[in-house]
């Protein structure tokens, strides 16, 4: 079948405005949205520029725009995007980004926010033998947010930084609860200045589109809501100054 793809372009270095470009490739509705890319870098334009790296979901590179939606260019097929022969398919880079080049985003602001969290197991207690031992009940507590790629999706596709570009966001969130949530670490005052803070866990309201757009089907606005209690519930078991 032929799809129409419909890219949303920007080359600084040949003009100021982004500008959508459309291409006509063949493709089964099997293919992934990523082979589309992939034969129109390689036949008809080699000047697109996208990231790619593993091509299973599993690297989180080739986060994008597709219909409007985010999610994967490998983990979305043409059928699911483009039912019927000649049907355009609209691929845009992610939102809240700015853009570098195509379809190609800075992340560099977005790891800014994940460093602030402190994204790593906080424990300096003396560790007895060899290891930290942890029960598959207290592991099954943050196994969710074990499995964020570190994609973007969810980032783009949350509203509140339509209006709110110094909010954390919900990747971010997302993964201090990983650390937050298990038994080994002590690090939850350490993360408390980035979470409970005006542009921390509070501007998020529950519209679940971040929850939508994980493509690895991470319950992250269940894990902002849980976030939000913890903080709650540390700020009411905190001893009075003093006391």
């Amino acid at each position: 079948m032929n799809v129409t793809v419909k890219i949303k372009r920007y080359i600084p270095e040949r003009q100021r405005e982004a500008f959508f470009q459309n291409f006509t490739v063949e493709a089964e509705p099997t293919d992934r949205v990523l082979d589309v890319l992939v034969k129109i870098k390689e036949n008809l334009d080699g000047s697109l520029a996208f990231r790619k790296s593993c091509a299973h979901g599993v690297c989180g590179s080739d986060a994008m725009r597709i219909n409007g939606k985010d999610g994967l260019a490998c983990k979305t097929l043409v059928r699911d995007v483009s039912a019927h022969e000649g049907e355009e398919i609209v691929i845009e880079p992610l939102a809240h980004f700015s853009v570098q080049k195509d379809l190609i985003v800075d992340q560099g602001e977005f790891f800014q926010k994940y460093k602030s969290i402190s994204p790593f197991l906080i424990n300096d207690t003396p560790v007895e033998e060899k290891e930290r031992l942890q029960s598959p009940e207290d592991r099954d507590k943050y196994d969710d947010p074990t499995n964020c790629i570190l994609c973007g999706a969810c980032f783009s596709a949350c509203p509140i930084l339509d209006a709110n570009t110094d909010f954390l966001g919900p990747a971010m969130i997302a993964q201090a609860a990983r650390f937050n949530d298990d038994s080994r670490d002590l690090g939850f005052e350490t993360r408390l200045p980035a979470l409970d803070h005006a542009n921390g866990v509070w501007p998020c309201n529950n519209h679940f589109a971040c929850t939508r757009a994980c493509p690895r089907s991470i319950k992250i606005t269940k894990l902002i809501n849980q976030t939000k209690r913890a903080i709650a519930k540390h700020k009411t078991d905190a001893p009075e100054k003093g006391a």
